[in-house]
């Protein structure tokens, strides 16, 4: 049973730390672990994964608002059924659009949460603009971090399970474009 669990405990704590840690603001794993897990893992374990560690994390740097908190955590329950498709369309390209879908949707989503929950901007079409706008450098850093980590994640993986099955014909290095 432990061993079965601890590839999850494994990422919990890599998300939940890498969230704790100093770090650039927004470049963190916890959307590529989320597409990740909906790839490899089961559904459970999957849907359970970016949201524990979220939640342990928030322990320590704190919660916001509720409302933004079931935004944020809700949008990435939705990578993670990005993750289930890719699991049958597996393939470098795949993971590649799949990260930056998954950063567009987490930057639609929650500065519209921002926008519509808050009060930082006037509730009309020029507040939801403003929004958007101030959280650009926000977004480039989401998008280089569900990158960089989706990269580590589903290239180290691949590239292990490569090895330990000395089988150069793992699904992602088939390079289907």
């Amino acid at each position: 049973m432990l061993k079965r669990l601890a590839t999850p405990i494994t990422f919990i704590l890599i998300g939940a730390v890498a969230r704790i840690i100093p770090h650039v603001p927004n470049f963190a794993p916890i959307g590529a672990m989320a597409l990740f897990g909906g790839a490899y893992m089961n559904k459970k374990q999957a849907f359970l994964l970016p949201v524990l560690a979220m939640i342990l994390s928030d322990f320590i740097v704190g919660f916001d608002s509720l409302p933004m908190r079931l935004t944020v955590y809700g949008t990435f329950l939705m990578m993670v059924v990005v993750g289930i498709w890719l699991k049958k369309n597996l393939s470098l390209k795949n993971v590649f659009i799949s990260s930056l879908f998954a950063s567009v949707l987490f930057f639609m989503t929650t500065n519209f949460s921002v926008w519509i929950f808050g009060s930082m901007y006037p509730h009309n079409i020029g507040g939801l603009g403003e929004s958007y706008f101030f959280a650009i450098p926000f977004f480039r850093n989401t998008l280089l971090g569900d990158l960089f980590y989706s990269g580590a994640f589903f290239g180290g993986y691949e590239l292990v399970r490569s090895l330990l099955r000395r089988d150069s014909r793992s699904k992602i290095f088939n390079f289907k474009f």
